[in-house]
């Protein structure tokens, strides 16, 4: 299996418009666009999982760089997804705070 990942997409598409897109070249596993979760509206990229590493190589080698609708698509490997830090306690202690560049003392 391998991940594709797919920039330069309309706002307007799909993951089933997506996933239609690489069928082409051969079995899809999954395919989704990514949305933003305050709009949700298309951020303009998305992920393409195919069973076959030939078919997806296939892929890239026909859609990177071409033009699909006036916008030039980018497509390669996925790269995995790096670990980033955790905001979720915004509320708490931060020895980094400098007090908004009063001074405090």
């Amino acid at each position: 299996m391998t991940k594709l990942f797919v920039g330069g997409l309309m706002y307007s598409k799909t993951s089933q418009d997506l996933k239609t897109m690489f069928e082409a070249f051969g079995a899809v596993l999954s395919a989704q666009v990514i949305m933003d979760k305050y709009t949700n509206q298309s951020k303009g990229f998305g992920f393409v999982e195919m069973a076959n590493d030939g078919e997806a190589q296939a892929a890239i080698k026909a859609l990177d760089g071409s033009d699909h609708e006036g916008r030039r698509l980018g497509v390669s490997v996925a790269k995995p997804r790096e670990d980033r830090p955790s905001y979720s306690n915004r509320g708490g202690f931060n020895r980094d705070y400098r007090g908004g560049g009063r001074n405090r003392y």
